[in-house]
């Protein structure tokens, strides 16, 4: 009998405001953490002869430079820049660019479990700038049908 008294609506509505107290609390603590993080961030431009250094994006499982884990280094270098190739994205009023499929470079198919997905990889061109990404060919070719024909 001592059990049914915390079953039921009012349960339903204490975890309620429980749960949205908690996020005011997260929402308050990500915009403090935000802010302490704006002011030391600045946009950094590197000049020809330069040495810079090139931070490795992590992937899970992966040997790099004979080391796995936690001793893998997250830097590489120091490079010398040989070359400026201008700014990256140049950003329309509305927080928006342009960016412009080229060409189909390669394809390949990516079996799942129980599925293939059938990948494109494709050239972009955005202002000066070109980059390749791997896309699903079925919304590419729904997006960008003059690139099949």
């Amino acid at each position: 009998m001592g059990e049914r008294k915390y079953l039921g609506p009012d349960l339903v509505r204490r975890t309620t405001e429980a749960v949205e107290k908690i996020r005011k609390r997260m929402s308050t603590a990500q915009s403090k953490q935000k802010s302490y993080a704006d002011r030391k961030r600045r946009d950094v431009e590197f000049n020809i002869g330069d040495k810079v250094f090139l931070k490795i994006a992590p992937m899970k499982g992966a040997m790099r430079f004979r080391k796995k884990g936690k001793l893998s280094p997250r830097f590489i270098g120091p490079f010398e820049v040989l070359e400026k190739v201008g700014k990256p994205i140049e950003v329309e009023q509305d927080l928006t660019y342009a960016e412009k499929p080229v060409k189909i470079l390669d394809r390949k198919e990516k079996e799942l479990r129980n599925k293939k997905i059938s990948l494109v990889k494709v050239l972009w061109r955005s202002s000066n700038i070109e980059e390749m990404t791997w896309e699903r060919e079925d919304e590419m070719r729904s997006k960008y049908p003059e690139l099949f024909g």
